[in-house]
């Protein structure tokens, strides 16, 4: 595993720690996670567009919904 250096705030590294510190991992590893998630978006955005090609027209409701029901959250 390759070393970096970032500059930040002082304060804005100390809250990250601390929040690191409530997940029970380290500044550290939630930088890796953030990295991997960051370098893998694209990816993870083709593969959502194909799977809704891949279903539009094959989910079946029953019947039309409002557009009150289609806003429901």
């Amino acid at each position: 595993m390759r070393n970096i250096t970032f500059s930040a705030d002082e304060h804005l590294i100390e809250a990250a720690r601390a929040q690191a510190r409530t997940r029970n991992t380290t500044l550290n590893e939630e930088f890796r996670r953030w990295l991997e998630n960051y370098t893998q978006r694209e990816e993870r955005m083709r593969r959502y567009e194909e799977t809704t090609k891949a279903l539009r027209g094959k989910l079946v409701v029953g019947r039309r919904l409002t557009r009150e029901e289609r806003n429901e959250r």
